[in-house]
Formats: C-alpha cells, structure tokens, sequence
C-alpha cells in the first residue's frame, strides 16, 4: 500500500486539520467528536441543512460545507458511518428555531446514526427532520444493501436543498424539496480497479484487467454484474441506459448531467464519457440544461465513474444556479 500518510489510524483527523488549514474563511472544523460547520454558524434565522458519513468520499460532504449548501458536515472514519454523538454535535452548533433537514445516504450504519442523533435532538426540543436519498439504479436489495444505495445524487441534493434554506425557506418547504428532488434523481457507478481502505492495506475486491465492475456502490460493494472492458462508447450507453429506463426519463425532459469521478479517474477520460452520455441522451430527445463534471463522490482511489441525472424544473434550475460558496463547489458569487 502506498499512500501520503502517517499512520492508518489518524488519517481522517490529520486530513481535517489540513482542511481547517486550506478554507478558514469558509469553514470550522471541531474535533472529539468531529464535525465541520460554516465558519459563520450559527445561521439561526435558516434551516441548517446537514449531512455526512464515512470519510474516503471527499469531497463529499465536507467539501460542500458554505453559503448556499450544507451548515455542517459529520465525517465518519474511512468507509464507516459517523456516531451518534458527532451528528448531535453537528446539529447543536448550527440548529435555531427554523429547525434542521439531515441528508442521509440509504446505507443502514448512517441511517440508524443519524436517526438516533435526530431523537436526541428532538429531546432539546430543536424540529429535525430526516431524508433518505436512495438515487442507486444499480440494486433495489441484496446481501450488502437495505433498498438502493445513495450515491452521487447527494450532492445536488445537498446544493438544491441548501439553496432553499439560503433563501430562507420553511423546514417543510425545503423538506418537501428534498423529496420531489430524491422522487427525480438516479445514478449508476462502474468500477475499473477497487480501493485500499488505509487501516487494511489492501484492495477492497479483485478485478482481472479485462473486467469492470457494473453497478459499483461508493463503498466497493458488488454491483450488478462483472463485464468485459470494451469501448468508452459501448460502457457510456449500458450506463446512461440502465439511468434513463428506470425513472424513466422520456423524450422531451430537461436534465442535469452529472458526470462523476470515483478519485482515480482521470478528466481526460471523465470528459471523454461525458461528451459521450450528452450524445446519447440527445439522441433520445433529452435535453441537458445543466452539468457537473469532476471528482466530487470519490471512493478513496478508485478507477471509475458515475452518471447521474436530475430531471429540472424552473424551481430546480433557479436553486441549482443560486449562489455557492464552498470549497467544493463555488460560482454565482
């Protein structure tokens, strides 16, 4: 294994303190239990929006903490869901009177945590409400889920939500967002090489050079099926297919397009896909009003992608282009 660290034990915290160095003027990082909120929380008069989970994804969610997003951030250790105790943390610091919406991704460690976290919430007497993304085309239930994965569908979700709370919006206004949005959104993932977990030191699955890892979860879980390595073109189509035919999305519907790197990919390559799937989706008469492009749902190291697409709206769009200022994602300033 090799790999910038010091020691497999403290590579989540010594990453922290790295970011806390790199984005003081957006963010503040507190440690035991460790969370990441605004550098000017607490927003009192919004909704706080908060997410998180195991770190190993970046940078998803600390990476998407600022104006126009998330309040706050709760990483996990690599691969594991962050306690209890770290998400109340994350919601007492940037909780008010308008209450909290948690974005959870559908994997049973987070899901139980942060249901946990909200009842010891309620019990300060702060309105948090829970949502369950679940956009994962690639299962609906098997040995390693509960019902479809959410994968890279989190982020829009986080940056649409977020800007409705900026605005102002009730927490049933933009809990009601949160679910016409989870209602509209599907990915797919593949995997070409699998990831090294630090504290384990070896890859996470084996995968011969000639084969790619169809319906991948962000965790290196199995996904559909293990196929051959073809073409870009032929890999694009199985994807943007499996996506489109399961919502579906039809002849007519805009769309963002969400073209995404699981940290070893390169852009080259994430471009080359990209211009492939928005061939393919015009083809079909959908339109692509909006796109992401980059590494922003990473699985540590691994070679890979997903695709995903949102269906818009105007009210989706307008909240899409709303201003955003993390370290992540920032434009419209």
């Amino acid at each position: 294994m090799k790999k910038i660290i010091n020691d497999p034990a403290t590579v989540v915290a010594d990453s922290l303190r790295g970011m806390a160095a790199a984005h003081a003027d957006l963010l503040r990082i507190e440690y035991d239990p460790d969370h990441i909120v605004r550098a000017d929380a607490p927003v009192r008069d919004t909704v706080a929006v908060i997410s998180g989970g195991g770190s190993g994804h970046e940078p998803l969610h600390g990476g998407f903490v600022g104006k126009g997003m998330l309040h706050a951030a709760v990483p996990g250790p690599v691969f594991t869901s962050p306690t209890p105790d770290a998400v109340q943390a994350a919601v007492s610091a940037t909780t008010g009177p308008s209450g909290a919406l948690l974005i959870v991704k559908n994997y049973t460690g987070d899901v139980l945590n942060f249901e946990t976290a909200a009842e010891l919430a309620s019990a300060d007497e702060l309105d948090v409400r829970s949502v369950i993304i679940d956009d994962d085309v690639a299962v609906a239930d098997s040995t390693f889920t509960a019902g479809r994965r959410g994968v890279g569908g989190t982020v829009l979700l986080e940056k649409i939500t977020g800007a409705a709370a900026e605005r102002g919006d009730s927490l049933d206004a933009v809990e009601a967002l949160a679910r016409k949005v989870i209602g509209q959104v599907r990915s797919i993932g593949v995997a070409l090489s699998a990831p090294t977990v630090p504290h384990v030191g070896e890859p996470s699955f084996e995968l011969a050079d000639d084969e790619v890892e169809f319906g991948i979860g962000i965790h290196g879980e199995p996904g559909r099926e293990r196929i051959k390595t073809g073409p870009a073109d032929e890999l694009v189509a199985r994807m943007i297919d499996a996506v489109v035919e399961d919502l579906p999305f039809a002849d007519g519907d805009d769309v963002l397009l969400f073209s995404n790197s699981m940290g070893g990919t390169p852009l080259v390559e994430l471009y080359l896909a990209h211009g492939i799937a928005e061939r393919l989706l015009a083809e079909r008469g959908i339109r692509v009003v909006r796109r992401l492009v980059g590494p922003y749902v990473t699985s540590l190291e691994m070679q890979g992608m997903s695709v995903t697409l949102l269906r818009m709206d105007d009210e989706l769009t307008e909240l899409w282009d709303a201003p955003v200022n993390t370290p992540a994602l920032r434009w419209g300033l």
